[in-house]
């Protein structure tokens, strides 16, 4: 894999942070800080319109960068996507979505990265070969280890179509069965595509399969 895992601590104005030594190596799924609205454009909270003065202070969000009101901009939640070490002060919206995030991050992306077990077919060919699927620790990487070995760039990734099994007209329950991965090799733009099938011989693997596969989902959207 190109690219170092290394990394270092950094502070902004907004925190400190935990980031990648060579940009290169960031996550797909981080964000940029954003800029802060300069304090002379922010006479006024943006949220509740409350008139700034000595005593009722402007706070920027870490996540939006807008001008608030401590009643507006009170909540200091965890920023895993912008790496902060610490939870830091959002507004009452970006605060509701990082906390969603933080579900994803503390749960999907180690399932994701903790691997699952699949029948892997490669395009239109006829045999399928029995593969290790998971997450790369840097997160950049869908790595498949057999007989075979291959690195998919997550960032290169088109199309994720997840096959269930189980629906019936009056709503039954489905359950993940496999994957559809369309993706473009690195300097070409050829789509390749990979069939992920969950291993009826395994049944002791299906419901870590089944989690993986609806971790997967999730990281497609």
């Amino acid at each position: 894999m190109s690219g170092s895992d290394a990394k270092k601590l950094v502070r902004s104005p907004s925190g400190l942070r935990m980031v990648p030594e060579h940009r290169a190596a960031r996550s797909p799924f981080g964000l940029d800080e954003p800029p802060w609205v300069p304090d002379k454009e922010c006479p006024r909270c943006m949220q509740c319109d409350t008139k700034f003065d000595f005593i009722t202070r402007k706070h920027h969000c870490r996540r939006c960068g807008k001008c608030f009101c401590d009643k507006c901009c009170s909540k200091k939640v965890p920023l895993p996507r912008m790496c902060f070490v610490d939870p830091v002060r959002q507004c009452a919206e970006c605060a509701l979505v990082s906390q969603k995030e933080t579900e994803f991050y503390d749960k999907q992306l180690k399932v994701l990265m903790n691997g699952a077990t699949f029948f892997v077919t490669l395009g239109t060919s006829d045999k399928s070969e029995l593969m290790v699927c998971r997450l790369s620790n840097n997160q950049r990487y869908l790595v498949l280890d057999g007989d075979s070995h291959y690195e998919i760039e997550i960032t290169q990734i088109s199309t994720v179509q997840i096959l269930t099994e189980g629906f019936t007209p009056g709503g039954g329950n489905t359950r993940a069965i496999g994957m559809i991965l369309q993706y473009k090799v690195p300097g070409s733009e050829e789509v390749t595509q990979m069939k992920f099938t969950a291993g009826e011989d395994f049944s002791c693997n299906k419901k870590l399969s089944a989690s993986w596969l609806a971790a997967m989902h999730k990281v497609s959207k």
